[in-house]
């Protein structure tokens, strides 16, 4: 996914992202800026997942909820 199409939706995705990753605290994903990048970085933090489980997670999350 274009990480601009990211940004645009990133206040309407910030529920849903502490849903799915539930270790990224409120105040951590509010300093994100909504880039793909930037959050596939926090994941990796909190969660020791190489970047290419990283990218098929995000992938499959932004897919499932409407967001391709």
């Amino acid at each position: 996914m274009n990480k601009d199409i990211v940004q645009g939706h990133w206040h309407e995705m910030k529920g849903k992202v502490k849903q799915q990753w539930g270790q990224l605290t409120e105040d951590e994903i509010t300093r994100l800026n909504g880039t793909r990048e930037e959050l596939g970085g926090l994941i990796q933090q909190k969660y020791g997942y190489q970047k290419d489980r990283i990218e098929k997670e995000i992938d499959k999350f932004l897919e499932q909820n409407g967001y391709h």
